[in-house]
This record gives C-alpha cells, sequence and structure tokens, in this order.
C-alpha cells in the first residue's frame, strides 16, 4: 500500500502547446515518496483527466485486473479500454507536464486548468468547471453528516 497523499487545489494556466507546471505541493509529495513516473487518463466518470503516480497506477490495474477474466471477452474489452486510454507522463526540468491536445479534448481543458488533489491521484480540471462547487454546501454537509453516522453507536 502506498503513502502517497495529495489534498488541496492549485490553479494554473497551459500554454500553447499545453504544458503546465504541477504544483509545488503535489511534486513535493511526489518527491518524498520516491515516485519518478506518473500515468494519466481521462477519468472514468467525469469530464476531467486523473494522474496516478507510478504505483497508485500499477496497484489500480492490479485490482481491476484481479476482478476481470482474461478469459471473458467483455471484460477483456474493459480492461483493454482502460489501458488503452492511459499515458505516461514525464515532468520536464522545470516542473511542468504535457497535457496532450487528445485528453485536453476529451476534458474540456483550454488553457486555465485547477489541480485537485484526492487522496492518491490528482485530478485536472477545466477551471470554468469547478468554479461552482461539485455538491450544493447544505445537501453536502447533510450527506457528509448521514455518512459519517452511519454504523456509529450514539452514547449519551
Amino acid at each position: 500500500m502506498n503513502n502517497i497523499q495529495f489534498i488541496g487545489s492549485s490553479d494554473a494556466k497551459a500554454d500553447s502547446k499545453g504544458r503546465v507546471f504541477l504544483p509545488a505541493n503535489f511534486r513535493h509529495v511526489m518527491q518524498e515518496a520516491g515516485e519518478e513516473s506518473m500515468v494519466m487518463r481521462k477519468d472514468v466518470f467525469q469530464e476531467c483527466l486523473v494522474i496516478y503516480p507510478e504505483t497508485v497506477w500499477k496497484e489500480q490495474l492490479a485490482t481491476l485486473r484481479s476482478k476481470l477474466s482474461r478469459w471473458n471477452r467483455q471484460e477483456q474489452q474493459i480492461f483493454r479500454q482502460f489501458a488503452a486510454d492511459a499515458e505516461i507522463l514525464t515532468m520536464d526540468t522545470n516542473g511542468r507536464i504535457l497535457l496532450p491536445r487528445r485528453y485536453r479534448e476529451l476534458a474540456g481543458i483550454n488553457m486555465d486548468v485547477r489541480f485537485i488533489g484526492m487522496d492518491d491521484t490528482i485530478e485536472i480540471w477545466a477551471r470554468e468547471k469547478v468554479d461552482v462547487p461539485f455538491v450544493n454546501p447544505e445537501e453536502f454537509g447533510a450527506k457528509l453528516e448521514e455518512l459519517m453516522e452511519m454504523g456509529q453507536e450514539t452514547t449519551l
């Protein structure tokens, strides 16, 4: 199990070639964990990109592989799609990564992006898509309360 944890968010601007600086706090987490390689793919559910440190990617791939049979045509297609939509990212000496045009188009990213730490991965969003909360604040509080109370014994 990895010891990587990305938290917080940071705004950045991609240049005309699609290069963007990986936020310093996220670079620091990668360095502390001894991670040198990253893998990027479009998120399965959302219109954003996901960066996986290499060890996290390998764990995710192994977990998915363990749930799918190599001898089932449909399951093999699911695994193939997941793996084929990924690309190895390399960071240049200045701390920039290249977001290839194909991926920028998949996520609707132009120039302004927001990096969001999602525990052991980093999401990259078009900034205008995340300028509003993902969940209404009242609904968020109520749902969080409900989730945190599940299975809890009440003691007075």
